[in-house]
């Protein structure tokens, strides 16, 4: 229920403190899960002393509970160990502390961790997050690779030094964190989205030389799994731990089974690719020299043709059927000619003797009536009928006489 205060009426920090209590009070016990980051147990106390921490976030909560409570489960449950705790909220009026009364304590076995595990999985599984289709592929050369890892562990070294044997160029970005306990999630998620946002980070290893199913929680997070997931820059998941594979090797890019197996699947090898390119510089230089030899086959078989050997030779051939064909043609063309001329010669000597000028000039003349018409019987024309007398020469009029 809310109050009713203002500047002018506050309410005493005891009596907050009170209202605070009775509202936690009424709240029932649930049970909680979380990591023992602090365990103190005083001798002689009656009291013990818990600090129990989220292991996905930066959240913690103190718990205390009777020594009996802790005594039952205490030869299996120490600081780090996981556990399931039936417990009461309380506040703690004077100094104005949250804290949780435990009254009975479980640890989570390995068997109950691996079934959460599954189901986590399944979950994850389900909205895609493992799809093939999500992986992305690494570079061949990577110039920067992003290395999360413990620090001075064997881990780091065994991808550095592997790494860098294989392609000595090749640099590192390397975020040392914890990579078991209670600050393992966040610190390697942060580690992640760091190196993600550089622009000149090709590929990150997420690196641990395996360990038990414990330890090898926080690679299980989902926090960590969905950060993994959000990752722009390739990931590649070398959790060095065969028997069960962690939630980050399924959401990874790619899954190395150790770290110097990432160092060998993310750097080319010097040495090899020198190989390669020697074999591939000879295998081209071996098919160029066989393009040439064919073709300098194929260029010789072409110049030995004769239009190649000798090529005005076909010019000097035609030439002279060129030659003779025109000679030929000279003479036929000769010969028509003479023949016509010949012709033409005898047509024009009968024309002249057929013709009616030949005949006037043997002295015949060819008279014709005024209209033109050539008199032919001397009854076609009558006496005193003016007739035109043609002659060789000319022509003049004549009179009919009776």
């Amino acid at each position: 229920m809310a109050l009713n205060t203002s500047a002018d009426a506050p309410l005493p920090v005891g009596e907050v403190s009170r209202l605070i209590g009775g509202w936690i009070d009424r709240l029932g016990a649930v049970w909680v899960e979380g990591q023992i980051t602090q365990l103190s147990r005083r001798p002689g106390a009656g009291v013990v002393f818990l600090t129990l921490r989220d292991p996905s976030y930066d959240i913690s909560v103190s718990v205390t509970c009777y020594r009996q409570v802790f005594e039952a489960v205490a030869d299996v449950v120490s600081e780090g160990a996981r556990v399931v705790v039936l417990a009461k909220p309380e506040w703690y009026a004077p100094r104005g502390q949250l804290s949780l009364r435990a009254t009975e304590i479980k640890p989570v076995g390995v068997g109950e961790l691996l079934a959460r595990l599954e189901q986590l999985k399944k979950s994850l599984a389900s909205e895609g997050l493992f799809a093939a289709d999500r992986k992305k592929a690494l570079p061949f050369l990577p110039q920067l690779i992003g290395l999360v890892c413990g620090r001075a562990s064997a881990a780091e070294r065994d991808v550095l030094e592997n790494a860098r044997h294989r392609w000595p160029a090749v640099r590192f970005e390397v975020r040392n964190v914890p990579v078991q306990g209670v600050h393992a999630v966040p610190q390697v998620v942060q580690a992640v989205k760091e190196l993600d946002a550089l622009d000149a980070v090709d590929v990150i290893i997420v690196a641990r030389g395996g360990g038990s199913v414990e330890d090898l929680l926080p690679f299980s997070d989902e926090q960590l799994v969905r950060a993994v997931a959000a990752c722009r820059t390739p990931v590649v998941s070398a959790i060095g731990h065969e028997p069960d594979n962690p939630l980050l090797d399924f959401v990874a890019d790619l899954r190395a089974s150790t770290p110097t197996d990432a160092a060998k699947k993310v750097v080319p090898d010097v040495g090899e690719e020198y190989e390669r390119v020697r074999f591939l510089r000879d295998r081209a230089r071996r098919s160029v020299q066989s393009f040439i030899d064919r073709e300098e086959r194929g260029l010789a078989h072409a110049l030995a043709r004769p239009s190649i050997e000798d090529p005005h030779r076909m010019v000097d051939e035609r030439a002279d059927q060129v030659a003779a064909l025109l000679d030929r043609g000279r003479r036929t063309l000769g010969h028509l000619l003479d023949r016509a001329d010949s012709e033409l010669t005898h047509t024009h000597a009968r024309v002249v003797a057929l013709s009616p000028a030949a005949t006037l000039q043997r002295g015949y003349a060819v008279l014709q009536k005024a209209d033109g018409h050539v008199v032919r019987d001397p009854d076609e024309v009558a006496e005193g009928e003016a007739l035109r007398a043609r002659v060789a020469e000319g022509e003049f009029t004549v009179r009919v006489d009776a």
